[in-house]
């Protein structure tokens, strides 16, 4: 079943010291069903792979290494245009206190009507009052 993955998933997959068994299950999903995300995703992946190596959670050669995984990864970015998703991303982040990355993960999965995939708490709980369904 094809699923929304958010950047928590992501940095579990490919940071040495995130890696879990939840991660795993979900890796092992995206070997089975295409996972999409908010076109937002390898920005923040990103980011988040530059402040690891920054905090010398990784190398330069890590991060080199990591962001040709990360670039591997069979994730669909939606084509959808922002100036599209904006008004429903902007209601989402209002209603649940949220910042407007997450409700942008939450927006997509609720256009889309598929599951999300996310190791934040905050969100996954945010996810069910919106009556979306969380993996794994």
């Amino acid at each position: 079943m094809p699923f929304v993955v958010d950047s928590s998933v992501a940095l579990a997959w490919v940071l040495p010291d995130e890696h879990g068994s939840l991660a795993d299950v979900l890796a092992d999903s995206l070997e089975r069903s295409p996972a999409c995300a908010p076109s937002l995703w390898p920005l923040e992946v990103g980011n988040a792979l530059v402040m690891a190596q920054r905090r010398k959670r990784l190398t330069e050669r890590d991060l080199d290494r990591v962001l040709k995984v990360v670039q591997s990864l069979a994730v669909e970015l939606d084509a959808t245009p922002v100036d599209e998703t904006f008004p429903a991303i902007v209601a989402i982040a209002r209603k649940l206190g949220l910042t407007t990355y997450d409700a942008a993960y939450l927006e997509l999965a609720q256009r889309r009507g598929l599951p999300l995939a996310t190791l934040d708490t905050r969100l996954a709980e945010s996810a069910r009052k919106l009556g979306v369904a969380v993996l794994p």
